[in-house]
């Protein structure tokens, strides 16, 4: 497998996890966003949204985050991110598109760049932008968290699911934009237990090769 990515960019961050819990080898191929090498002529071709991550897998070329972690799931399924059951894992779906169609797409790279570029909004305003989104969405993921009394250290049941691999990321993201996670004490407790997995800890931007401080 070849998992071209961006060590920053919060969708390579969850499918770098996903991978992990599947005990999966891939060879890492850095994208560099600052140079906008992922518009490029050579990247277009593999991928043609110029988005990462972009997997290489069984000779075929996988795009969008979502879709590859549910081929993926269902290739390798084993160990399971999704529940057994049906109920649990519309749950899990819900959890992980809480982060994937509510709060991460109003602040991903292309949105900050068109913020900070032709809108010319300083860093304040910003990270202001961001936080209002990261914050709506973890009021709700808080919530959730709270009124599930059977769950153990994780988002659902007591292994890692779907909704961690989403979630993770998305608290990686909210620290950089400055935003207090300690507001969300069970979100943190999820966060605290899952970077004791090594799965999710090296997967961790500033452990990737393509890292730059």
């Amino acid at each position: 497998m070849k998992l071209h990515g961006f060590f920053r960019s919060g969708s390579s961050h969850r499918l770098r996890i996903a991978l992990n819990l599947k005990g999966l080898a891939y060879e890492y191929i850095a994208v560099n966003l600052r140079s906008e090498e992922h518009l490029s002529a050579r990247y277009k071709a593999l991928n043609p949204q110029g988005f990462v991550p972009t997997l290489e897998a069984d000779g075929q070329v996988l795009i969008q985050s979502p879709a590859i972690i549910e081929w993926l799931e269902e290739r390798y399924p084993t160990p399971a991110l999704l529940p057994a059951d049906s109920l649990g894992r519309a749950r899990v779906r819900a959890f992980a598109a809480i982060v994937g169609c509510d709060i991460h797409p109003v602040n991903n790279r292309r949105i900050v760049e068109y913020l900070r570029g032709p809108l010319r909004c300083d860093q304040g305003t910003i990270n202001a932008w961001c936080a209002t989104w990261i914050t709506a969405g973890f009021d709700a993921i808080e919530a959730l968290l709270a009124a599930d009394r059977d769950r153990g250290d994780y988002c659902f049941g007591h292994a890692p699911t779907l909704a961690d691999v989403y979630l993770v990321p998305q608290v990686e993201s909210a620290r950089r934009f400055k935003v207090d996670v300690s507001y969300w004490p069970r979100i943190g407790a999820v966060d605290a237990a899952c970077s004791q997995l090594e799965a999710f800890r090296v997967a961790a931007p500033a452990l990737q090769p393509d890292a730059i401080a």
